[in-house]
């Protein structure tokens, strides 16, 4: 008996062993980040056709699948200096939270659903290099955007019925807006604006064909048209204030850099200013005033609440609870429905995770930002112009949304944070450990 057991010990070994080594292959490591992205970019309509079990059983089968990925590339992966102490510390904070929160088993299914994404965002940092990252973005953004508009010319067009499952109103016919995969279309256009972004440098890396290049280009655009996404349109202006800086900086000689540089910072200061003094003429024109009202309440509740915790919030949920939570359960939109979220990544912090938690989000994020702007404009490879192009996209959406703290923005967050740090980590010049 005992020869059998070991037997199938020796069996379950080799059989370990066999699928961690297979899952180390390039073609499977390729797919496996392609099925992520379009995991977490699709999570709406996942959680629509299997529910909230079935997202998580999904998550977990893609963490545990990355992790033996992981663990059969360990050799091959630079671990030095690679993982940034702004991210542990945060990551650190939000599990001490879970002690002190009030909903302590609700906390802690939030942080087991952060660890999660997290982790899947340090697979696609670490499992694949840059141009690989970019290159199953793009044809995970492929299948979401052709869905989401097959299924919006379904219900607007072929049906004329609206589809409530998937959030589409069936508008596709009027112009917009439309919600395709993304439930709403804040997320629809994120989508798209992500796509755009990984389009164009798939294009400029030569990943791709001139005509497939083109032809996701024009989805994306066309997605980006049909959304009528106030938020993503601003967010696309700063996406090209964006690519005109990165191009000037990129064919600037480096004795002249920091004077661009500051001369940009300087013009971007400037447009913050002009724009919240003229917030209100400017929402009215991108027709965004309604909203803004509603954010502007729910942000005013927020604060009520805010004030009993400042310094070490709730507790950390990432995604709000559908549970009769306090406080998450009092905030009740215009139409009834409760909220989902705080609408603005920083005041959802403060709510979670309170002051001390938000400035070491705010420190994470900067950081993250200052490495990937500085490679991306001395850096030759046109490829890292993708983490800065998307830390401006988050950044710009973080305002009006909430996608940073959970999700798909929190992976893709994790992913440019870490790739970033590859290339500007102090510590990767601290002596090796023997």
């Amino acid at each position: 008996m005992t020869d059998g057991r070991l037997t199938k010990r020796m069996l379950a070994r080799r059989y370990l062993s066999a699928w961690i080594g297979f899952s180390a292959g390039g073609r499977f490591s390729q797919a496996l980040a392609t099925v992520i992205v379009l995991f977490a970019f699709g999570q709406p309509t996942v959680s629509a056709l299997v529910g909230r079990a079935g997202v998580w059983a999904v998550l977990v089968t893609l963490f545990v699948l990355a992790g033996l990925s992981l663990l059969g590339q360990r050799y091959r992966i630079e671990w030095h200096g690679v993982l940034p102490l702004s991210l542990l510390a945060f990551v650190g904070y939000c599990a001490l939270s879970v002690l002190w929160s009030e909903y302590s088993w609700v906390a802690l299914r939030g942080l087991v659903g952060t660890v999660c994404f997290i982790g899947l965002g340090l697979y696609l940092a670490l499992g694949r290099d840059l141009v690989q990252v970019i290159r199953a973005s793009g044809d995970a953004f492929r299948i979401l955007l052709v869905a989401a508009l097959g299924l919006e010319v379904l219900s607007g067009l072929v049906l004329d019925v609206p589809i409530p499952a998937f959030g589409i109103q069936g508008n596709i016919a009027y112009g917009g807006p439309i919600q395709g995969i993304g439930g709403t279309r804040n997320f629809m256009g994120f989508i798209a604006a992500m796509a755009l972004v990984t389009f164009v440098v798939e294009f400029l890396t030569r990943s791709v064909t001139m005509w497939r290049a083109i032809g996701s280009t024009a989805l994306a655009v066309i997605a980006l048209m049909l959304v009528q996404s106030p938020i993503t349109g601003l967010a696309m202006i700063a996406l090209a204030v964006t690519a005109l800086a990165l191009w000037s900086l990129r064919h600037a000689r480096p004795t002249t850099r920091p004077v661009v540089n500051g001369v940009l910072g300087g013009v971007v200061v400037l447009m913050i200013v002009v724009g919240v003094l003229g917030r209100h003429r400017v929402l009215a024109e991108i027709g965004a005033a309604g909203g803004t009202a509603t954010r502007l309440d729910l942000w005013s509740q927020i604060r009520v609440f805010v004030a009993q915790f400042p310094i070490q919030g709730w507790g950390w949920v990432g995604t709000w609870p559908h549970e009769a939570v306090i406080p998450y359960v009092t905030f009740i939109d215009p139409a009834g429905r409760p909220f989902t979220s705080g609408l603005n990544a920083f005041i959802d912090a403060w709510l979670q995770i309170g002051l001390a938690g938000t400035i070491l989000l705010g420190v994470t994020a900067l950081l993250a930002f200052a490495r990937a702007w500085v490679t991306a404009t001395t850096f030759p490879g046109v490829a890292y112009v993708w983490p800065a192009a998307v830390l401006v996209l988050l950044g710009v959406t973080s305002t009006a949304e909430s996608y940073l703290l959970h999700g798909a923005g929190l992976m893709v967050f994790v992913a440019v944070l870490v790739i970033a740090a590859r290339r500007r980590s102090w510590r990767r010049h601290l002596p090796r450990s023997t």
